[in-house]
């Protein structure tokens, strides 16, 4: 542009240039502004990524908003200019779908057309690509220096981030929320992590400090495994060694520990285990200790790790020393002394102590061999050998006696970079130890090492290597080795985070190649610097008190590892080109398992995986299987793999499937693939997805048949034809038709595919369950009816009158109904043979002749028709009886009134119940369940005049029954069209084979609109288990519902005696009516059966509620009859068990029974005798037993006889009692006594006596004294007492009895602290307080204490405290732990 300089001497546009350039502007801003405007109007896709490639950033989101023509290329050009990555680096693919393959980068294909919705959220994330972090672009990567690191130091933290609640490491802590200052991705860092199995943090910090570590790892390469000596899976070098190529060749982020964990002998659970660091570290060192034995590396452990030290003791009189040496692989270093109240400051400090001598005198004194006598002494340890690689264990896990827990010890133990360990080898001088001084230093060797025991006098010390040299006796002339030769570097310190309940282990290693310090927290490597190891001290700014742990963090050093600095023997690690050749081999192995990885994870990327559907031709069953299928492959090709996959070969041609589009949920065929043989699979699905909308059916056909083509707008319906005149339903047509269709031209599509009349069909739709809708408008549309994608409607064409009734009034609608309700159920009736009914005060129902009886139920026994025959006949005559009964009890009402307490009885319970009539049906099928019903006249009908029309009258139902369980109106019909069973009902032969039902789960009836089904609220007011009313009469109204039973015969039959019923039964039944219908199958009437439901895991649960109707039950549920009487209102069944007090097992089960309110102890006892008499062998006197309160195996409150169950005596559902066998008769006249168990201790005998109960008028311990003293015949001021503690029988073991309880507390009552003596039952030990215990011996004393564990432990008395059962580390040498059955 031309420039003329202005009066102000500055340069400025010539005036033409300046319009010139001033029109250049405008029209380049009109051209944006017409670029936005067509923008405006283009749909614009939002794009919300997620960076999950490291953990900074995986809770950032990054938002583009892009037009809808913006190819996929473009998106990756833009996310990774937003990101700050290099395009190619990454990969993008769907959010929140697994195993997703990612979109393709150099597609151009629009965002629309690759799957994105314009106007929506789109959710993707950015992953890494090829298991590789993306790379950051140049302008940002040069700022990760080292000098950026320092700015960030103090905001650093390294490790696990505060969680709340947490104890124990496990996978959380390898969650991609892991937070830390300064975390730079793989490639910048250049080491690979480790995954955490669940909690094996411990194992990873261990593994890679073993991998840092040059000597190690070197050693381990020139290892060679020989495949014909060992299986490589359980040779434990060989995984150590593929894990280290692994870690140093590999380009994953994180690799597995699984290969490592398995060649020690680890299943799964081992993973869940937490262990100590240093135990594992021991264990590793022996297992690869006997696996290289005879090997070059065989005393590699050693020449790394072990040093040498001297335990010795010195006589202070004559200087003999006694001594021998020890050597060990780690020195453990108190952090607090036992009974201190301070810790040690620095790790120089406790190896200081642990060095310190003490000396021996008083009673501690020593034994010298050469004075013959005992003498003051001095005891200590002398380093005599530094290992190469020093490992120090600070002691940082303790057990508080007080609180009788593991502690964590968090006190601030310093620790230096380089450690000089010259001051701790032996330099004192040995001639003059009277000028030492005495501490308690607390030292203590944890017995890590191996020694070889000695005796010898102190002139004759033998010279050691390295370290120190003894050449001669005297002190002055040993000759040090120069100082560098003791200074050890520290290069990693292993970190735990927690308490000693659990917490989670990572390590800090400095890299000898370049000096840098890392955090290794499980898969996460990061930089670090010397501050954050000063952070793992441990402890907080303030004082070292006693308690100041206790406020410190719970992150500090556990473990730390010196080398030694020696030029002449640090080594470097081995670069890849040096490997040893075997080691060469096994990186290329591993590189191409790791390419061969890749290619099938790439494989999978791309593998479309869909449900796959058919429909067997022969067998007629839907087979259900997953097509796995390249997305390349044609449909033609995957019909090929779907038909071996459905194992279709030999059964149909390969010619008669094909694949098509299919909803499983609506059972609909969506669409065909007509002319779309050769498309790919991918595009045909819309992708590869990791889970579709839709399903796939392989479709078959008859060789004779042509495949029809569905289109998508479709719909399908099921089409059922049911027949009036034999009641039965048809299995269902496919019939395909279009919403907009009418229900004229349906009913014509209906007739060409089932070849009914037109002019006379009747459509029902059944919308959901059990909504019957009749389409009777000729014009509508299906839409407009409310057909969707997948239909079900029954057609009825005939010229029956039917069609005349009101649809809800007509048979058709009954039957439908009836289909729609019925479910099947499994029954499985008593074991023992059903009596007769004629000796029961109970009106069974009659059952039709069977003509097609389940031949499983002949031949074992008397026959279920048999029995059903005989009470039919018994039937017979028992209608004028019942009336005449019922008119006797009437005029006795009136003279009398029955009394209260008025025992029930099999017939008095039910002497004043009326029982309906119950209709009949006499469709004749197997073992048919129909009743008899009776005129007013009282004349019994005949079976084979039964009421031939399902209408029927209000009197034709309250006919008389006495001994029905339920009031006449449950099993009355309210109205006539829910009154299901007819003269002429059958059965319903459907498409799978049962009668009468369909697999229905859950079905709402017509019947019953506008009603609800109520509970028993008198008794959930009352709080029992009550079944019946006051009259012994089921609350509630039901109908009668239809109910068919046959015998059915089951293969896996416990017994002979056992016996089934197939029930095909309206779900809208009650319970009361289910109950009645099963009477003469069970033999009883139904107030003495109970039902069972049973469960899939075979848990049974009784079903009391007589009201509620089965709707909760389903198809093919199974439920149990068992013997015993129902409850009535009040009532409430008990558990009844026997008190043992000085039997082993004091609590034993009798038997269960009925208690009611209202009803005294001693009318409870009255009806328990003869039941224990039958039940339980146990003939007693109503004197000589006593009920009592059962809380848990606690004995408590005594019940006396005049006591009233719910007024004195509170009861509830599923009560249990104890039941006691009185020696002599009840003592226990009164609630203000009190009855107290007490046994007595003999020390002299080291034993304890039975128990016996004392009864006190009061609550006083002079009285409890007294009586005790008149008893046993101790004088009274000898007598000591206790209370026991824990549940009955307060079992104590007899070595700590005598010291462990609190004797003889300071009370004057028994119902105060500490005793709490305020109810029957409570346990009292007393002693004489002037005999002594036994003495015992050794032997003795270690056999008793084995006869009492194993005593207490049989009884579950003996409580120890252990927050986890912890489990003991172990690598197993042979692959495996072998299964001991003698080992818990």
């Amino acid at each position: 542009m031309e420039m003329v300089p202005s009066e102000e001497k500055q340069l400025v546009p010539k005036e033409g240039v300046f319009w010139s350039c001033r029109q250049s502007i405008f029209e380049e801003m009109k051209k944006k502004f017409s670029q936005i405007e067509s923008a405006a109007e283009e749909p614009r896709v939002l794009c919300i990524v997620q960076d999950t490639t490291n953990a900074k950033t995986v809770n950032e989101r990054l938002t583009l908003n892009l037009p809808a023509s913006t190819s996929v290329a473009k998106l990756y050009e833009d996310v990774a200019q937003k990101a700050g990555y290099v395009n190619g680096t990454f990969e993008l693919g769907w959010g929140n779908v697994v195993d997703m393959a990612p979109l393709d980068q150099a597609s151009e294909m629009s965002l629309v057309e690759s799957g994105f919705e314009a106007g929506k959220r789109n959710f993707l994330q950015l992953t890494d690509k090829d298991g590789e972090q993306p790379q950051i672009a140049s302008d940002e990567s040069g700022t990760a220096d080292s000098s950026g690191l320092d700015d960030s130091t103090q905001d650093r933290f390294i490790g696990p981030l505060p969680r709340d609640g947490t104890v124990g490491c496990s996978s959380d802590y390898s969650s991609p929320s892991y937070s830390y200052s300064s975390i730079l991705n793989k490639s910048e860092t250049g080491y690979v992590g480790l995954v955490n199995q669940a909690m094996t943090c411990y194992l990873n910090s261990l593994l890679q400090t073993l991998f840092m570590t040059p000597e190690f790892r070197n050693a381990l390469y020139k290892w060679e495994f020989e495949e014909s000596e060992e299986d490589p899976v359980t040779s434990i070098p060989y995984q150590l060694q593929r894990l280290f190529v692994l870690l140093q060749t590999s380009k994953k982020r994180a690799i597995e520990t699984t290969d490592v964990t398995r060649s020690f002998g680890w299943d799964s659970s081992e993973a869940w285990q937490q262990h100590d660091v240093q135990e594992l570290c021991r264990v590793m060192f022996d297992a690869l200790e006997q696996k290289w034995k005879q090997t070059e590396q065989a005393d590699l452990i050693n020449q790394l790790y072990q040093g040498k030290l001297k335990d010795y003791v010195r006589c202070l009189e004559c200087g003999y020393e006694s001594w021998r040496i020890d050597t060990y692989l780690d020195i453990p270093l108190v952090i607090r002394p036992f009974g201190a109240s301070q810790a040690f400051g620095s790790v120089e400090e406790a190896l200081q102590a642990f060095i310190q001598p003490e000396t021996l005198d008083g009673p501690n004194q020593y034994f010298c061999e050469r004075c013959k006598k005992k003498c003051d002494a001095r005891k200590g340890l002398r380093f005599l050998h530094f290992p190469y690689l020093l490992t120090l264990q600070l002691k940082r896990f303790d057990f508080d006696y007080t609180t009788m827990h593991r502690i964590k010890l968090n006190d601030r133990m310093t620790f230096p970079e380089e450690l000089d360990m010259s001051p701790f080898i032996d330099l004192e001088d040995e001639k003059s130890p009277q000028t030492e001084s005495c501490t308690d230093s607390g030292a203590e060797n944890e017995g890590s090492c191996h020694s070889d025991q000695m005796s010898n006098d102190f002139s004759t010390d033998d010279g050691v290597d390295e370290g120190i040299c003894l050449d001669s006796t005297s002190a002055t002339e040993r000759v040090l080795k120069p100082k560098s030769s003791l200074t050890f570097e520290l290069f990693s310190v292993m970190v735990h985070s927690g308490s000693a309940a659990g917490g989670h282990y990572y390590a800090c290693i400095k890299s000898f190649s370049d000096g840098q310090w890392y955090s290794f927290n499980d898969q996460h490597v990061s930089k670090i610097t010397q501050d954050d190891i000063r952070k793992t001290y441990g402890g907080s700014s303030g004082s070292r008190g006693y308690y100041s742990s206790a406020f410190a963090s719970s992150t500090n050093a556990y473990m730390l590892i010196y080398r030694l600095k020696d030029p002449s023997r640090n080594a470097k690690y081995l670069d890849v080109e040096d490997f040893p050749e075997h080691i060469k081999r096994l990186v290329q192995t591993e590189k191409e398992s790791e390419e061969q990885e890749k290619r099938q994870r790439e494989i999978e990327r791309n593998t479309c995986k869909i449900k796959l559907f058919c429909m067997h031709p022969f067998k007629m069953m839907m087979m259900e299987n997953k097509l796995e299928v390249h997305k390349d492959k044609t449909l033609r090709e995957a019909t090929e793999i779907a038909y071996k996959l459905m194992d279709l070969e030999g059964t149909v041609p390969l010619s008669c499937c094909r694949l098509v589009k299919y909803d499983e949920f609506h059972e609909y065929l969506e669409r065909s693939y007509e002319g779309e043989e050769d498309m790919p699979m991918g595009l045909l699905l819309g992708g590869v997805k990791s889970s579709y909308m839709f399903d796939l059916l392989l479709e078959t056909r008859r060789p004779d048949q042509v495949f029809q083509p569905y289109k998508p707008g479709e719909v399908m319906v099921k089409v059922h034809a049911v027949d009036l005149k034999s009641e039965t339903i048809s299995p269902p047509v496919s019939v395909r038709a279009y919403l907009n269709q009418t229900i004229t031209e349906f009913k014509q599509l209906i007739a060409q595919a089932t070849g009914l009349s037109a002019e006379t069909m009747r459509v029902v739709l059944e919308r959901c369950y059990n909504d019957l809708r009749l389409l009777y408008v000729p014009n509508k549309t299906l839409k407009a009816e409310g057909f969707f994608r997948s239909n079900k409607v029954f057609v009825e064409s005939s010229d029956s009158p039917d069609h005349q009734v009101t649809f809800t009034d007509s048979l058709l609608w009954k039957l439908l109904d009836r289909h729609g309700n019925t479910i099947r159920l499994f029954v499985s009736l008593p074991e023992q043979s059903p009596g007769s009914l004629a000796h029961r005060t109970s009106c069974p129902k009659v059952i039709g002749d069977s003509e097609d009886s389940f031949e499983g139920a002949k031949g074992s026994g008397q026959s279920v028709e048999a029995i059903l025959e005989e009470s039919t006949e018994k039937l017979k005559n028992l209608s004028l009886q019942q009336q005449q009964q019922q008119q006797q009890q009437q005029q006795q009402q009136t003279t009398s009134s029955t009394s209260d307490s008025q025992k029930s009885s099999d017939h008095s319970d039910f002497e004043h119940i009326e029982s309906p009539a119950v209709e009949s049906d006499s469709a004749v099928q197997p073992a048919t369940q129909t009743t008899s019903g009776s005129s007013m006249g009282g004349t019994a009908s005949d079976p084979e005049n039964q009421f031939p029309s399902e209408e029927r009258s209000d009197s034709d139902v309250n006919n008389d029954r006495s001994t029905s369980s339920v009031d006449s109106d449950i099993l009355s019909s309210s109205h006539s069209s829910d009154t299901l069973c007819n003269a002429d009902s059958g059965p319903l032969p459907l498409a799978n084979g049962l009668d009468s039902h369909s697999i229905t789960s859950s079905r709402r009836s017509k019947a019953h609109e506008g009603k609800k089904e109520t509970w028993d609220t008198a008794e959930e007011d009352s709080g029992t288990d009550s079944e019946y009313d006051e009259n012994g009469k089921s609350k509630g109204e039901a109908q009668y519902l239809y109910f068919r039973a046959e015998p059915y015969s089951q293969e896996d039959s416990a017994g002979e005696n056992q016996k089934y019923l197939l029930v095909h039964v309206d779900k809208r039944i009650t319970l009361a009516a289910f109950k009645q219908n099963l009477e003469p199958f069970v033999g009883v009437t139904s107030t003495q059966f109970k039902v069972f439901r049973v469960y899939a895991n075979n848990q049974e649960f009784e079903s009391v509620r007589l009201n509620e109707t089965l709707s909760s039950f389903s198809d093919d549920n199974k439920i149990t009859i068992r013997l015993g009487r129902a409850l009535k209102k009040g009532e409430y069944r008990v558990k009844v068990y026997q008190l043992l007090v000085n039997d082993p097992e004091p609590c034993k089960f009798l038997l269960d029974t009925v208690f009611a309110k209202g009803m005294t102890v001693r009318q409870s006892k009255e009806e328990l005798l003869p039941q224990l008499k039958d039940q339980c062998k146990l003939d007693l006197s109503i004197d000589r037993f006593r009920l009592r309160k059962k809380t848990w195996k606690n004995p408590g409150t005594v019940f006396l006889d005049y006591h009233v169950y719910e007024e004195d005596i509170n009861i509830s559902s599923n009560w249990e009692v104890f039941l006691e066998v009185l020696e002599e008769p009840e003592r226990m006249k009164s609630m203000s006594q009190l009855a107290v168990l007490t046994r007595r201790w003999c020390p002299a005998q080291m034993k304890l006596e039975p128990f016996r109960e004392v009864v006190l008028e009061s609550s006083s311990v002079d009285e409890l004294k007294e009586k005790l003293s008149e008893m046993s015949g101790i004088p009274l001021e000898n007598l000591e007492f206790a209370k026991g503690r824990g549940t009955f029988p307060c079992d104590i073991s007899v070595l700590e009895i005598h010291q462990d309880l609190d004797w003889n507390p300071k009370v004057s009552t028994l119902n105060v602290w500490p005793l709490y003596i305020c109810d029957d039952g409570a346990v009292v030990f007393y002693r004489d307080s002037t005999e002594e215990p036994m003495e015992l011996s050794e032997e003795e004393r270690s056999e008793l204490m084995k006869k009492e564990s194993s005593r207490l432990l049989k009884t579950g008395h003996r409580v120890s405290y252990s927050p986890r059962k912890e489990k003991a580390l172990k690598i197993y040498l042979d692959g495996g732990p072998t299964k001991d059955s003698g080992q818990d």
